[in-house]
């Protein structure tokens, strides 16, 4: 028994990865204002996006487990264009995600150390070169291990806090208030943010593809494809979980109460943790400053990370001539890249989130059926054998989320677009 939980112990990562990157716009700003402008109505919408978005990021651990290959390197095994559709969407990324995450880090910042006098840009410049500094030096390892502190301090805090919450019950509604319906056109929108960004864009499935491979390399022996599934499941029920209590504490404390929660970081950052210390006291300010704070942190540092490591893969295979070059020098490359692309979108964007998070939520709804499909086509693959594919139960559940994430896509273009 404790032998099997100390292999465990040793596995985790991977999933634990992609829990700190998705706890972060998804659940930290997006359920928290779905519960304090809809109410509990926006668990159902969080938890089917949940349910049916699962077998997409599962086939990035079940697809690298099995073959020894990323995501990425399986879209160019079923055609050039599958990895070129790919490139196109990461590179959208690269100037939407990062940045939105910069900027509400930033905010969160401010807010904790009361330095108003000093920009956004040049905080989110310092946090850049900070991250940058970390992941060159660190590598994995330095990720993996500073993450298992980060995850731990964040799920007692907020498990406090929802407890406290429920036990104090509803904030008494303000007169006359009318609930705002969903099935206008700010109702959908807003629906379709949440699930698309619910716990993550499906394009991060090649994320946990690519620090599955590298933790194999680093810790120097690889998991079954039983104990692979396992720790990231485990990672994946702490982000579902997560995301219902963030969703809670918005809906008890703020909803009735016709309290908008700011586009503007710095603002939203001040009532984010000002919603934890009015149940848990003002002696908490700090502790909840620094683990709202630490959280974000973290989810930048992983998407950073990921997106530098999907960029390189990307590249080497599509180009022979850079696949041989060194690919720890084209990390570092790569993160000091993103960096700098980054520091002047978000210099130019300004402290608004809300534009940066509209753009990449477009991008990634639109495209999260046709990442789903190209997985699904990896995994069912002759690449695998019948034992390591998914059992038909996945399968259909996989179909059931393309079909649906379909149609909102379609929706979701029309209503931008016409």
């Amino acid at each position: 028994m404790a032998s099997t939980f100390k292999k465990f112990l040793d596995n985790i990562g991977p999933g634990l990865l992609f829990a700190s990157m998705a706890i972060g716009t998804s659940h930290l700003v997006m359920s928290t204002k779905a519960g304090a402008q809809y109410g509990a109505i926006m668990i159902l919408p969080i938890i089917i996006a949940n349910v049916l978005k699962y077998p997409f990021f599962e086939f990035g651990v079940r697809y690298t487990n099995a073959t020894n290959k990323t995501l990425i390197e399986g879209y160019l095994s079923r055609g050039k264009g599958y990895l070129w559709f790919y490139a196109i969407i990461t590179l959208v990324s690269t100037f939407t995600i990062l940045a939105a995450l910069y900027i509400v880090t930033s905010g969160l910042f401010i807010n904790l150390f009361n330095i108003s006098e000093i920009s956004i840009p040049i905080i989110a410049l310092c946090l850049f070169s900070l991250i940058s500094l970390l992941l060159i030096i660190g590598k994995y390892s330095f990720l993996e291990k500073s993450l298992k502190y980060v995850i731990t301090i964040l799920l007692f805090a907020v498990l406090i806090t929802t407890v406290l919450v429920i036990f104090k019950g509803q904030v008494v509604q303000v007169q006359n208030f009318k609930t705002p319906s969903i099935f206008n056109e700010a109702g959908i929108l807003f629906l379709i943010g949440l699930m698309g960004w619910m716990p993550t864009t499906v394009e991060a499935s090649s994320w946990i593809s690519l620090w599955s491979k590298e933790k194999w390399i680093t810790q120097g022996n690889k998991p079954s494809l039983k104990e692979s599934l396992r720790e990231f499941n485990i990672g994946y029920l702490i982000t579902s979980i997560l995301a219902l209590f963030f969703l809670v504490i918005g809906w008890l404390t703020l909803y009735g109460t016709n309290t908008i929660l700011s586009n503007s970081s710095v603002t939203f950052a001040h009532q984010v943790v000002t919603l934890f210390t009015i149940h848990i006291g003002e002696w908490a300010y700090i502790f909840i400053s620094v683990a709202a704070f630490a959280t974000m942190f973290s989810t930048c540092m992983t998407a950073h990370d990921a997106i530098a490591r999907v960029s390189v893969d990307i590249l080497q295979l599509l180009h022979p001539k850079i696949k041989k070059q060194n690919s720890k020098k084209l990390f570092t490359i790569g993160v000091l890249i993103l960096a700098l692309l980054n520091f002047i979108v978000i210099a130019s964007f300004g402290a608004n989130m809300a534009q940066l998070v509209a753009l990449a939520t477009f991008v990634s709804f639109v495209v999260a059926p046709i990442i789903g499909f190209m997985n699904l086509k990896n995994v069912l693959s002759p690449e695998l054998n019948k034992n390591q594919k998914p059992k038909s139960g996945l399968q259909i559940l996989s179909y059931l989320g393309i079909i649906f994430l379909s149609l909102f896509s379609v929706y979701y273009f029309w209503i931008v677009i016409f």
